[in-house]
């Protein structure tokens, strides 16, 4: 599912920009899905041989007791939550990776796509130690199934939840929504970090680990001086007719532009307020810019791609500036969190290095 983690107005709106994240995700950067694994019984099922707890993330193995009551605003007002957590669950769609980098094991995690064991992917699964948390479904949230899970915190901050959800998850266990300054589903890597630091007890933590990642970033920005405003499109397959490209407020541009990319501002005039834009095939001509990123991850979207004729009329295919991601690097894209990010860095380094060279000799690595 590509993170576009579908659209109209209010609650139908929502509804859509969450169909949306996942259709695009799950159009753009699933694969077929051969690596079928028990997270698909229990994501039908919402059954867990276990019952995680969180864990700590400080040092000493605790939150920080002293940090509560915390009070953190939202979009929808402000949540007190009195104690440490000793239960969460994460609604977000990758809420999940900040909370494992923070050592807090949740009780739940709700998928997103790629058919991930406990709906976690390899860069965080080593987090989850021997848990087993129950997955929640991409869809609808069921809140009798939340409840069932006795939590003391909800997590939501990629959820785009909306008010009326928040107002029901807040009669179970505080609820974290997120920050009213952000596009639904456009929270930086940084600030949804921060705040679920905060809200757990770990602040110093989230902030040296936000440090640590930024310090990765930044030196990889500044090995390629060359990259500096450069103007990158994040394209995507929406159906046989249909593609697009993420504007800025997406947290995968909002990398890119951690590198040194600019988006076009074409980009954003055509999302609006949303985090994504999309137009026709034959408008393919919109994703011909300096470098192009595809998000796809399915080998025969790729091959759709590749068979359009339009695609040969791009200069960036011309001049070798166009590069393909594989599925887990477009979940590690996707996700764009403090785990995520150092585990992709390791690939699209290099395939940048090769499509940004200026010369078109250059082959670009596909995938890992």
């Amino acid at each position: 599912m590509h993170l576009i983690h579908a659209s109209a107005r209010s609650r139908r709106r929502a509804r859509l920009g969450a169909a949306a994240l996942t259709l695009l995700v799950v159009v753009a950067a699933c694969s077929s899905g051969d690596d079928d694994t028990d997270a698909d019984t229990a994501a039908s099922t919402g059954a867990s041989s276990a019952d995680p707890a969180t864990t700590a993330g400080g040092p000493d193995g605790t939150a920080d007791s002293a940090a509560f009551p915390v009070t953190i605003e939202h979009k929808y007002g402000e949540t007190t939550i009195d104690a440490a957590p000793e239960r969460v669950v994460s609604v977000g769609f990758s809420d999940q990776d900040a909370l494992l980098a923070l050592g807090v094991v949740p009780v739940g995690i709700r998928d997103w796509y790629g058919d991930q064991p406990f709906a976690t992917w390899p860069w965080a699964s080593p987090g989850l130690g021997d848990a087993e948390p129950t997955v929640l479904p991409s869809t609808e949230l069921n809140f009798e199934q939340i409840r069932s899970l006795d939590p003391d915190l909800i997590v939501g901050v990629s959820s785009g939840m909306t008010e009326e959800e928040y107002a029901t998850l807040s009669g179970i266990a505080p609820t974290l929504p997120q920050s009213a300054e952000f596009i639904d589903y456009g929270v930086p890597w940084q600030e949804a970090t921060r705040v679920i630091g905060e809200a757990t007890g770990r602040r110093a933590e989230a902030d040296a680990l936000i440090a640590d990642v930024e310090g990765q970033l930044q030196a990889a920005a500044d090995a390629h001086p060359e990259w500096d405003g450069l103007e990158a499109a994040v394209g995507y397959v929406l159906s046989e007719t249909e593609i697009g490209a993420y504007a800025s407020a997406d947290p995968r541009p909002r990398l890119m532009a951690e590198l040194g990319f600019v988006t076009p501002a074409e980009f954003d005039e055509l999302a609006g307020d949303l985090f994504y834009s999309s137009f026709s095939f034959e408008e393919m001509g919109r994703l011909d810019r300096d470098v192009l990123v595809w998000i796809s991850g399915d080998p025969a979207i790729n091959d759709q791609i590749r068979a359009n004729p339009l695609r040969e009329q791009l200069v960036a295919v011309d001049e070798g500036r166009e590069l393909f991601l594989d599925q887990r690097q477009a979940g590690a894209f996707s996700f764009s969190s403090p785990l995520s990010i150092p585990y992709l860095l390791e690939t699209l380094v290099p395939q940048l290095e090769a499509a940004a060279d200026g010369d078109p000799a250059t082959e670009v690595p596909v995938g890992a």
